[in-house]
């Protein structure tokens, strides 16, 4: 996936598409892996309720 494809333009203002991960903080997105968003840096782990 390109960086490009995280990002997308909503009436003029850049919006993210993806959760931040709230120990690394801004800048680091969360990968969704369909039953859980994972951070890549730092390993957090949350899983999505049913």
């Amino acid at each position: 996936m390109e960086k490009r494809e995280l990002y997308e333009i909503k009436n003029n203002k850049l919006v993210r598409k993806r959760r931040f991960c709230p120990k690394c903080g801004p800048g680091v997105f969360m990968a969704d892996h369909g039953d859980r968003y994972s951070c890549g840096k730092c390993g957090y782990t949350e899983f999505k309720k049913k």
